[in-house]
């Protein structure tokens, strides 16, 4: 079997933090026999939409695994949306809202692919991809989700997942408009959306708001190098342009320790960050 392989592929280019060094190897698969084949490949990793992760600046020894059109897909029959684990999360739920079909649309506006957002049960103004999740196809499969808040039994198994159907229901669509449009409305006041980031950095603590204790610590603003705490919210980590992945990180343990001194409450990122 032949795989569609791009040797030094630069990380940057399919992150939304814009920075990290270059993989190995990138090889974009299209059949759930490509994907076995490629997970033979040296240290594989499926990356989805590259929305909630932080690459090296030395980059990834190993296989970079993107799906291709194939493992895209999106259907809708009756109340059930079905899609690949390669699909946009947002346009899955746009199209669910378009349809009528409410539950999704606190998805509207999420950045990953619907492999990414099952994996760690992404949300957003307490929604969550919990609340309609109905059917996973994943390698191995797995019949308990194991859904808690950022978490998943697929996390726990390593399991790769290759398609979700989503379960909805039925609702007036000038409801569903006014919903999407709130919420969207809400992401651009309160949401640093021109600047590359990874959304929420940092999981919400028991009992707190990450971006209150750091807007409370006074770190609004701050920068290390490219990477700044952003001035709209600060729950993100933004790069304001040339930002490498130490800066990042430096800036994550800045706020980190800044916090624990402050506060004492331990942020754990919400981001997966990736050694070499």
């Amino acid at each position: 079997m032949k795989l569609d392989i791009t040797e030094n592929y630069p990380l940057s280019s399919i992150t939304t933090f814009r920075c990290g060094g270059p993989a190995d190897r990138l090889v974009t698969v299209g059949s759930r026999e490509e994907l076995l084949a490629a997970m033979e490949l040296p240290r594989p990793m499926i990356l989805g939409n590259g929305s909630n992760v932080l690459f090296s600046d030395r980059g990834y020894r190993g296989t970079i695994i993107k799906f291709g059109p194939a493992l895209s897909r999106i259907s809708v029959r009756g109340c059930v949306l079905r899609a690949g684990a390669g699909a946009s999360f947002s346009y899955a739920a746009k199209k669910a809202c378009a349809k009528g079909l409410s539950g999704m649309e606190f998805a509207t506006g999420i950045p990953g692919s619907v492999g990414g957002a099952v994996y760690m049960n992404a949300g957003a103004y307490d929604g969550s991809t919990a609340d309609c999740l109905a059917e996973v196809k994943s390698v191995p499969q797995l019949e308990e989700f194991g859904l808690s808040y950022r978490h998943s039994a697929f996390m726990d198994k390593g399991a790769v997942i290759l398609e979700a159907a989503f379960r909805l229901k039925k609702a007036p669509q000038e409801e569903i408009d006014a919903k999407v449009a709130d919420l969207t409305a809400r992401r651009k006041a309160k949401q640093p959306l021109q600047y590359p980031s990874a959304g929420s950095f940092f999981k919400r603590p028991e009992g707190h708001f990450a971006g209150k204790l750091i807007e409370d610590a006074g770190l609004k603003g701050e920068s290390v190098g490219g990477a700044q705490v952003s001035e709209l919210h600060a729950g993100f980590i933004i790069n304001r342009g040339g930002a490498t992945s130490s800066d990042v990180l430096g800036l994550m343990k800045l706020v980190q320790d800044t916090v624990m001194d402050k506060f004492g409450v331990r942020l754990e990122p919400e981001v997966r960050i990736i050694e070499e």
